[in-house]
């Protein structure tokens, strides 16, 4: 299925203040570069507050992890659970459409959606209040047929129970997940066979927190306490990587209109291409003591290495060498720590010199040997 950004996109994306420090406490878990590993769980926050993802906020995001733009669409059109289109600002219904549930009556769950909501998939009802899609098994076979509203299951529905949900909800109310025909979880239909002395509360502890927090049509801002993660307490703000959209970019490129695609596709265009423009002599603010600015040449001493023979150096990366004013193997095989740190810091990930092992490759190439590596290219 062919997943594109919707033609109509707001202006701006920010996270609530709460959902902010949320999103930094997600990327402290990560390695320092490696942040764009917290991609999948930032993508799902924005669009649990704002009910779907917008390009403002994939690109907002992807600027936060300093990821390309398109890495973060990669990630946002790729996965079914991040709706790219306005969803009904009451609810998105999922109808589960697999085996069981369409044995069960699923299909007539869909004609509910159907007659109340949209005739269309992913369309909203004429109030913007609800919108509705099937999806692929959610696996609750044994209460079949079911929906999933929000983050809630409601199971073992009938299309007039189903009815009743969509009025409610519309009225204001919030129904009680959880099986809708008077069963506590998933115990055979009959009854119980085992068990039978136990006593527990009315609701299965799924269906309690969900009530207890008010969580299940709820949009989430952050300040729901049980769901905020421990770490966002305990951890210091995180260093913010290097947005790609900095001043780096080209001069004069223009930066996509927020309410219109670049082209047809809707897909947004990053204007970070440039590389960076700093001097290479120009010491980073806030760099640490530890550093050391190490030779570098303004131009090439006759004809320069092939960096790219080095592992972890590509086409883009060698060009952000050649910018510092880095040419030569030899160059390289004499970094010392501090040094390493200098350039390390003008990379935009961190750690890669020390991890590829590009001091000890470029030793063995500035002799004119070959690394199993440069044997390759």
């Amino acid at each position: 299925m062919l997943r594109r950004l919707h033609p109509d996109q707001p202006e701006s994306f920010a996270f609530t203040p709460a959902n902010q420090a949320w999103a930094e406490g997600q990327i402290t878990k990560y390695p320092e570069g490696r942040q764009a590993s917290a991609i999948i769980p930032l993508l799902w926050r924005a669009q649990e507050q704002e009910g779907w993802l917008t390009r403002p906020a994939i690109e907002h995001i992807a600027s936060m992890l300093g990821m390309a733009y398109i890495r973060a669409l990669e990630v946002a059109t790729f996965y079914f659970m991040f709706q790219l289109q306005p969803v009904g600002s009451v609810a998105h219904i999922q109808i589960c459409g697999t085996t069981s549930c369409m044995i069960c009556g699923a299909e007539n769950l869909i004609e509910v959606c159907k007659e109340k909501i949209a005739p269309r998939a992913h369309m909203l009802s004429p109030d913007g209040k609800f919108s509705w899609e099937e999806v692929e098994c959610l696996g609750a076979c044994a209460n079949a047929p079911m929906a999933q509203i929000g983050k809630d299951y409601y199971e073992d529905l009938t299309a007039e129970s189903f009815a009743q949900l969509l009025d409610d909800m519309a009225a204001g109310k919030v129904p009680t997940p959880g099986p809708q025909n008077g069963r506590f979880a998933a115990e055979p239909l009959g009854g119980v066979t085992t068990l039978t002395d136990f006593t527990g509360e009315a609701q299965n502890g799924s269906v309690a927190l969900a009530m207890q927090i008010g969580d299940t049509l709820k949009r989430i801002d952050g300040t729901e306490v049980p769901l905020i993660t421990p770490l966002v307490a305990k951890a210091k703000k995180p260093a913010k990587p290097k947005p790609v959209d900095s001043a780096t970019a080209k001069k004069n490129e223009p930066k996509p209109s927020a309410s219109k695609p670049v082209d047809a596709t809707g897909v947004s265009k990053q204007a970070a291409t440039a590389k960076p423009k700093a001097k290479p002599e120009a010491v980073a603010k806030g760099a640490d003591v530890t550093e050391a600015q190490p030779e570098l040449l303004k131009a090439a001493r006759g004809t320069s290495d092939d960096l790219k023979k080095i592992k972890g150096v590509g086409p883009k990366l060698e060009g952000v060498l050649n910018e510092l004013g880095v040419w030569h193997y030899w160059q390289i095989a004499g970094w010392s720590g501090a040094e390493i740190s200098w350039v390390d810091a003008r990379l935009k990930f961190k750690g890669r010199i020390e991890r590829d092992g590009w001091i000890e490759q470029a030793k063995i190439l500035a002799e004119g040997g070959e690394t199993e590596f440069s044997k390759r290219r």
